[in-house]
């Protein structure tokens, strides 16, 4: 099977394959026009068993299936419904408002996607002086879902901080911080070396990870813990990451990625 461990590469969500005049498609086609493997590839995954619709293994080749509606995975893997939503990952730049618009006149999201012809929503925010990565769709159930609280969706920041952090911080933050809207946990945190295989004195760059997506909460927790935000950005949620994707530059969902958010959802 195709490896997935380079996103960036994989099939992207908008190229959807064509289907009969009964809205079906032979399933092994459709693993193949979405990039899982080459047809042929594709049939011998179904006769060893790795592909299963709607929770059923199916072997037999010829199988047709409704790319809709069908939950199709290969070796697990979730393999999303044709759609005709969009499905985004923004890189978003310092400065611009995590709205589609602004009362005030700022900057804001819906100018970097003024050429879109769809009525876009965005998935959680960013605060306007943090940049990084944020999903935009025009699914609302979907953005709705991926927003909310209770999927505990893992979401990486790097940040710059004032000061030394030395382990006991890091041993702090990893043992929970409770600030004045209630308790932070934090899954991961990494000091990010220097160049020189050590970090400033007056300044540090760490990784960290969090489930949380209360206002600001980032930049509240390291400066409760005496290490104030001078820099901050998202590189990931979930299984989507930046990679190489540029400041205010633009990307569709893979396949794979979309998969796994919509698995993550109950989707």
């Amino acid at each position: 099977m195709k490896p997935h461990d380079q996103p960036d590469n994989d099939q992207p969500v908008s190229q959807r394959p064509d289907v009969d005049e009964d809205g079906l498609i032979r399933l092994q086609k459709l693993l193949a026009q979405s990039g899982v493997a080459s047809r042929r590839k594709c049939e011998e995954l179904m006769l060893e068993g790795h592909v299963e619709v709607n929770g059923e293994i199916v072997s037999r080749l010829g199988t047709k299936v409704d790319p809709v509606t069908a939950v199709i995975r290969v070796d697990g893997k979730r393999l999303p419904p044709i759609s005709a939503s969009v499905y985004l990952v923004l890189n978003k730049p310092r400065g611009i408002v995590s709205t589609m618009s602004d009362p005030e006149g700022r900057r804001s999201l819906g100018d970097l996607v003024a050429d879109r012809p769809e009525r876009l929503f965005h998935v959680g925010r960013l605060d306007t002086d943090t940049s990084g990565l944020i999903i935009l769709t025009n699914d609302g159930d979907f953005a709705q879902r991926l927003a909310h609280p209770s999927f505990e969706i893992e979401k990486t920041y790097v940040a710059e901080v004032e000061g030394q952090l030395h382990k006991g911080i890091v041993k702090q933050l990893l043992a929970g911080v409770t600030l004045d809207d209630g308790p932070v946990a934090v899954a991961r945190v990494r000091v990010v070396e220097g160049s020189h295989g050590r970090t400033s004195r007056d300044r540090t760059i760490i990784e960290l990870v969090i489930h949380e997506g209360r206002n600001r909460i980032v930049r509240r927790l390291l400066e409760h813990v005496g290490h104030p935000v001078t820099m901050l950005t998202r590189t990931q949620i979930g299984p989507v990451s930046l990679g190489k994707l540029g400041v205010g530059e633009m990307r569709e969902l893979s396949l794979t990625e979309l998969g796994e958010l919509m698995d993550t959802a109950e989707l």
